[in-house]
């Protein structure tokens, strides 16, 4: 374990802290992964991996399959994947991942709070370097696995050696490059892994240190942000506290 795993842990006690919210964003990428390939699980591996992740959440059985039935509608909304970057207060990066069906509505509401607490808005890609961009899969750990001897198994496929074991779940989250999202899903489905859940993240790579004092401002931009249905993640690169543990 290592950097990856003390920023997903830090970002994953501040985002979708209701429960609401959360169907809200799973039920966008099923929508998309439906209209990508289809509304059958097996011949899907995207909704197949959306799925598993709505079942780790807890998403009820009956949110997800109305999920997908509204997804082949015609009326449905096309969402688009969008990002926007730029600098919030005390110069910390703020990321914000969107699934969106109005561009123009959604800039205009991220714009209004980055102007709100004296933060700039950047152009798309000017911030990039300061994230790593990862496909990241969470799934059911085998009995007596081996960590070792996976990590070296994964080798070729492009992850990284630092992942995330959550004994009280049962699960090993690992990080790798976006581009083998299809061959890591595979592989891991082919070695008889369950409830394998992926999906894209950021994580920074050039953490900023922020005074105690200034942290409560940038905490109310991200909530401030996630507040909007077409957030899906928020990130900043503001290093996380250290635990008094």
């Amino acid at each position: 374990m290592g950097r990856a795993f003390e920023y997903r842990k830090a970002a994953k006690l501040k985002r979708w802290g209701h429960m609401a919210k959360t169907f809200t964003r799973l039920g966008k990428q099923i929508a998309i992964a439906v209209k990508a390939g289809g509304p059958e699980p097996e011949n899907n591996p995207t909704l197949r991996s959306v799925i598993a992740t709505c079942k780790r959440e807890n998403m009820p059985k009956d949110n997800i399959e109305r999920a997908i039935k509204n997804a082949m509608g015609k009326d449905q909304s096309d969402y688009k994947s969008m990002t926007y970057e730029g600098y919030g207060p005390h110069g910390v990066a703020v990321f914000v991942d969107t699934l969106t069906d109005n561009p123009t509505r959604t800039v205009a509401d991220v714009r209004s709070v980055f102007n709100k607490f004296g933060g700039n808005l950047g152009t798309m890609g000017s911030l990039a370097f300061l994230f790593d961009h990862k496909c990241m899969f969470t799934f059911k750990k085998k009995d007596g696995m081996d960590m070792e001897e996976f990590i070296l198994d994964m080798i070729d496929f492009d992850i990284d050696e630092d992942y995330e074991e959550d004994e009280e779940e049962g699960t090993i989250t690992i990080y790798g490059d976006p581009k083998s999202y299809a061959a890591i899903q595979k592989h891991l489905e082919e070695g008889g892994f369950e409830d394998v859940g992926g999906e894209f993240t950021y994580i920074a790579n050039d953490l900023k240190d922020v005074e105690p004092a200034h942290r409560e401002t940038i905490d109310k931009m991200v909530e401030r942000l996630e507040e909007f249905d077409d957030v899906q993640t928020v990130y900043t690169n503001m290093k996380p506290e250290e635990s008094e543990e």
